[in-house]
């Protein structure tokens, strides 16, 4: 008996001095896809007509969040937020195709980052403005000034020219050649393999795009792996891979045409998840799954109207009112998942408020950084309800502050109520502002 006691004191005391132990800083993976609903993946909406194995699968494996939210309904605004910690109406999105929106010196996940010691990488999107002189110029603003170490994506949108590649601050090939406007019959205007006339990279395909980022990401994670199996290389990796998927143009490869009860949305849906899946594979090959917390979201709510809902019983918003850009739920309520082994609950569910401007300072936490007074004035950290630490209740985020698409009216979520500061949607949701009338409401108000 005092052998199992002794035994037994011996295992809480090493318990103990491991708790006690600073960790090894997790490797972070942000995945961000595009125009992606609330109600697409299975394991927010039970009733999805789309397969997303993958996406369940890092549900399973992590924790899920069903009131989490993008700080402003389109693309850029929640690119900016989920980078900086700070709302998208604290500046001026609409100059991103003329300028830079992340001012320089300013904090986003990726400087934060690299002040302890990470290697930072982005694949994707970003939408988020450079200084542009010709595009066989360099193009200053980007990715490699706001803290990531390099970059390989694409300056907005697969439906917005000029398309071409950049590779750190440069374009792999500028876009000399022209590509005609397009779009699919049977769809509205902004849905199916729709994109805009103008100015395209002779190697740049718009069907390649997917997954030549994917490819990209894998290879982040592979030179990363192949680095720190050098002893002076051992640094953690943060890898930010944003999708410009499923955002039109909706084009599935051969393999996925047709494997949906959704049409060629639901198609490249499946092929968006694959992709997903392929990163998360690279992770365990590389033996980096067990310290690695994989984020996984989507940037606004879908392109998906009443008449789809009806036409294929699927519903993208998850039974939401509204559509991207929208004032209304699903124009920002997103799909929002965590995943960190030995340190978040497998199968986990939160429904604690969060939006896409906490991930600075819940990364700071986790890192042990206290953010400087002028970082991320938007962002709390969600890090005691992501491991159930005590007092997880009290730091709770209680509002949430955000414009919708147009810009004319604001929203403001406080516990349970919502305000949005005129009639409509804000949106691409009609009717999208209404005139009040002279003894009528001029905002609506709603207990979620």
């Amino acid at each position: 008996m005092r052998i199992l006691l002794t035994l037994a004191s011996l295992l809480v005391a090493t318990q103990l001095l491991a708790a006690d132990e600073p960790s090894v800083p997790p490797n972070i993976v942000v995945i961000l896809v595009d125009d992606m609903g609330y109600g697409d993946p299975a394991c927010f909406n039970a009733g999805s007509k789309i397969k997303t194995p993958h996406i369940n699968a890092l549900a399973s494996a992590g924790m899920r969040f069903t009131d989490a939210h993008a700080p402003g309904p389109l693309c850029h605004m929640s690119r900016y937020g989920l980078l900086t910690g700070r709302y998208p109406f604290r500046t001026n999105v609409n100059l991103w195709r003329k300028q830079p929106l992340i001012e320089p010196q300013q904090m986003t996940i990726a400087s934060l980052a690299k002040t302890q010691g990470y290697r930072t990488a982005m694949v994707g999107k970003w939408h988020l403005g450079f200084r542009e002189s010709g595009y066989d110029q360099p193009l200053p603003g980007g990715p490699v000034d706001c803290g990531f170490d390099s970059f390989f994506g694409i300056r907005a949108s697969t439906d917005i020219p000029p398309y071409f590649y950049i590779r750190n601050d440069r374009a792999v090939e500028p876009p000399t050649n022209q590509i005609e406007a397009n779009r699919s019959e049977g769809w509205s205007p902004i849905q199916g393999a729709f994109w805009r006339a103008g100015g395209i990279a002779p190697d740049l395909k718009l069907d390649d795009v997917l997954p030549r980022f994917t490819n990209e990401a894998i290879d982040v994670i592979e030179t990363h792996a192949a680095k720190s199996a050098k002893e002076d290389e051992n640094k953690p990796l943060m890898l930010y891979l944003a999708y410009p998927a499923p955002h039109t143009p909706w084009l599935p490869s051969e393999p996925y045409v047709g494997k949906s009860a959704v049409g060629m949305y639901g198609d490249f849906v499946m092929m968006v998840d694959d992709q997903i899946g392929r990163v998360l594979s690279a992770l365990r090959k590389a033996n980096m799954h067990d310290n690695t917390l994989v984020v996984f979201t989507s940037d606004n709510g879908p392109v998906w109207y009443e008449a789809d809902v009806a036409r294929l019983k699927h519903d993208s918003a998850g039974t939401l009112r509204g559509m991207k850009a929208d004032a209304w739920e699903a124009g920002h309520r997103m799909p929002f998942i965590v995943r960190w082994p030995n340190r978040v609950k497998p199968g986990g569910r939160s429904d604690q408020l969060v939006c896409f401007t906490d991930l600075l300072a819940t990364f700071a936490e986790i890192m042990g950084v206290t953010l400087p007074a002028d970082a991320g004035p938007d962002s709390f950290s969600f890090l005691p309800s992501l491991t159930g630490q005590p007092g997880a209740a009290t730091n709770k985020r209680k509002q949430i502050v955000m414009q919708p698409g147009s810009r004319s009216m604001m929203t403001i979520r406080s516990g349970d109520w919502k305000l949005i500061t005129g009639l409509g949607s804000g949106g691409f949701s009609k009717p999208n502002r209404v005139k009040p009338t002279a003894d009528g409401p001029r905002g609506q108000l709603y207990n979620l």
